[in-house]
Formats: C-alpha cells, structure tokens, sequence
C-alpha cells in the first residue's frame, strides 16, 4: 500500500508536491468503514482510494509521469544503460532558479507489515543523493544514505547485508540507483524495495491502452479468471452474455502480413511457443421478431464494439489484479469514453471491504465531478492540481481547507465547478472572440 508519493522540480511542478494516503482524523465517522482501512500494527489508517482534479495542462498526467519515472528507474538503472548516459529526468524549465537543479522523488509504502521510505534525487548526469528507511516497529531506522557529491555512503551493515560489497567494489554507477544494483546482487531488504515498484504498484494511461489491455486478453484465457472478467462487463450493463479470446496459429496468420512479420509470427508461435492473441470475441442474445431470445450473435471487439466498452474490458483486468493481489493502481484519464455511472461503480470496488479485502487502492485523475458528492468520498480523498502565474503546478487536498471553510455536509460538485476550491480553468467568453474574428473579417 502507498501512503505517500512526493516530487520536487519536476516537469510542471517547481516545488515539491505530496499526496498522502494516510486518512486524517478530522471526521473518523465518515466512510470509516468503506474508503479507509486499518493498519492497527502501525497505528495509521489508509485510504481506499483518491481523485486528482484540475484544469486542462494542470498537471495532473505530470504527477502520475514523476511516479512512473521513479517506477521505472528503480526497476531499470541497474540493467540499461553505460556509465556517462543520460537520466531522461526535466526539471521545471520556466525558472532560472531550478532548470539546472536536481529533481527529486520520495515514497512511503508498507510491504508485509513493514513501512518504507525511498527516495533519490538527481540531474541528466548523475543521482547526487538517495535514502533508505525502514520501520518494522515502532522506530525508523536508516538502511543507507548515499551521497556522490561527496562521495559519502552510510550503511546500516546490520540490514543492508550486501553493501559494502557495493561499495567497495565500486559497483553503482554514477546514473544508477544503488537499491537497483543491490537487488540485482540478490540483497533482501533492496529486493523488497524493487519488488515493490515492479509487482504492487502500477500507473496506466487510459490514452495508451496498448501498455495492459494484454493483462486483460491473458486473464480471460484463463479458466479461473474467465469469469470474473465476464461478471465486471455484465454488471456494466454492456449486455455481454460470454467473450472469449482468439489466438494465432500457424495455419491462420494473417495474409495482410508482410514475409518478414510472418517469419517473426512463426518463430514466436513454434520455436517460443508464445500465444499471440488476435481478437476477442463478444456474444449476445439474438432475438427473434417477438424479442424471446433465439441464440446468440458473435462480435469482433477490435471491429463492432464500442470503444468504451473496448476501454472497460481492457481495464478490467488491471483491477481484477489489483483487487485480488492488494496492490495500488494509477490510472490516468479514468473517465474517458467511460459514463460518469460507471466510474463511480470502478470507485465502489476499492472502497467496498467485502471486495476489496486485500487492501487495494485506486487513485484517478479525471473530470468526472459526480464523483464530488461528501456521500461518496471524504474530503481527504479529494485531490487538486493548479498552476499559479508563473506556470508552477501546485498540489492540495479538500481536507487542507479549514473546516469553516469547507463543511463536510456541502455539495463539493456544485462548489468546485464554481470555482470556490480552485483548478478550474479560467474560460475567456467565447462569443468575444467569435465577434472579433468577425470584425477582422468585415
């Protein structure tokens, strides 16, 4: 579970910026026992689920692209990459004060009962400084500091077994993370770490499905997962009675195929003995002329059905993950091509216990506002991102707001479109540029 994610000087956001999923106590009666859950060994609460909010080029995608990057640096730097190449890191560019500063990312997440704290900063040269802590009781204790400008490294030879192997053999590169390289060396404590960012944590853009929809394809193959995947359509009322998926043979590659992608197609299906899936493929009722239900009439997916119905099934298998492992998933854009109704029903999952009893999490960004209703999710779980005037995005909760000036009992949809809590766009009328386009035309 993640408790809380934060980025300094990255892309849009100059200064640092922190989203924290530990539940605040200000009103421990509502949604208590639907959007939080309880960690008794570690004395904190966490939320279920949370929305990010604001404007177009707020920078709401920016911030779920700072945990992706940390993601995929933590999985990658000790596998690609030579001495001297480039970090793909931007730092905020709009001020003289931070385009040649380092960025930086922390996260705090429990694995197992145990909290950790990770983190590292740096520039397109080098990582100058990264951090380890744990708390497998009541204590914080460091597991190492690394420093390269100074060329300091603090290991905790107790927990961090394999470090002075690290170092001594000077084995972490100047662009490389050490928890990378010690995982790759087999050490337990970075192998949990890493474990973390590659199995219990995930990031999706829903404007790029190409990136899971093969998650969704793999679990409706498998027997035990079939029909789960099935129950989530049906109960989105896409009147999809059975689907089921088509894979490559052989003796049915497609002819539109050039030699060179058959010849590949043909060394993955029998020399790696790979399924590649082709379609999926929906049944509905077929009705006869006094509508009693006659068979049954298969569709292509790819070809007949909806893209939104195309976008659900793809995400229903990342949240039949997420759900049944207990791990925390990002999804950019939620609400695209998906209808208001049934994006409160994907939030329901999370925050329903008798579903989610692993300890899931989902956090979305998105436009929806019917999600922004005080009998849905608590104002700690309501996320905004704003530019001020110098194009800095700035992140901030509804619970950050005194209580005098955001009671709990109020319409957070009809206040927030109004603007009272901020990241809304500031829209000039249109009908003053109509008329000046046609005063420049006369």
């Amino acid at each position: 579970m993640i408790l809380e994610f934060s980025v300094k000087n990255y892309k849009v956001f100059k200064d640092r910026a922190t989203m924290s999923f530990v539940a605040s106590n200000y009103d421990k009666s509502t949604l208590e026992n639907q959007n939080v859950k309880s960690l008794p060994d570690l004395g904190i609460r966490i939320l279920n689920s949370a929305v990010l909010y604001g404007a177009n080029a707020s920078g709401k995608t920016k911030f779920f692209e700072a945990l992706e990057f940390m993601r995929r640096f933590v999985r990658k730097s000790s596998k690609e990459g030579q001495k001297g190449e480039m970090i793909p890191i931007q730092p905020f560019l709009l001020s003289e004060a931070t385009e040649h500063e380092p960025s930086e990312f922390e996260v705090v997440f429990v694995q197992n009962g145990i909290m950790y704290r990770y983190g590292f900063e740096c520039t397109n040269q080098a990582v100058l400084s990264e951090w380890l802590f744990f708390k497998p009781k009541t204590r914080e204790t460091q597991i190492f500091y690394r420093d390269t400008v100074d060329k300091h490294i603090e290991v905790n030879q107790t927990h961090f077994k394999k470090g002075d192997l690290l170092i001594n053999a000077d084995l972490v590169r100047d662009n490389a993370l050490m928890v990378s390289v010690g995982s790759q060396f087999n050490d337990e404590i970075c192998n949990h770490v890493v474990k973390w960012f590659t199995q219990d944590v995930a990031c999706l853009s829903c404007m790029h499905e190409s990136g899971y929809k093969s998650l969704s394809l793999m679990q409706t193959d498998q027997n035990n997962n079939h029909d789960k995947i099935l129950d989530l359509l049906r109960r989105a009322d896409l009147h999809i009675q059975d689907i089921n998926v088509e894979t490559l043979s052989p003796d049915n590659l497609p002819n539109s195929a050039s030699p060179e992608l058959r010849a590949f197609l043909m060394e993955k299906l029998l020399a790696e003995k790979t399924k590649i899936y082709s379609d999926v493929i929906t049944s509905h009722h077929k009705y006869d002329i006094e509508n009693k239900i006659i068979g049954s009439t298969l569709f292509s997916l790819e070809k007949e059905e909806s893209h939104g119905t195309q976008k659900f099934f793809y995400l229903s298998g990342p949240i039949l993950d997420v759900l049944e492992q207990g791990k925390t998933l990002f999804i950019d854009e939620l609400d695209a091509r998906l209808h208001p109704n049934l994006v409160q029903r994907i939030f329901s999952l999370f925050n329903n216990p008798k579903i989610n009893c692993h300890g899931a999490q989902l956090v979305a960004t998105t436009h929806n506002t019917s999600l922004l209703r005080s009998d849905r999710l608590r104002k700690d779980q309501i996320w905004f991102v704003e530019k001020d005037n110098h194009e800095a995005a700035h992140l901030y909760s509804l619970a950050d707001f005194k209580s005098t000036e955001v009671r709990s009992n109020e319409n957070y949809e009809t206040n927030y479109l109004r603007g009272k809590y901020g990241a809304t766009p500031y829209l000039q009328e249109l009908d003053n540029f109509k008329n000046r386009v046609s005063e420049e035309e006369r």
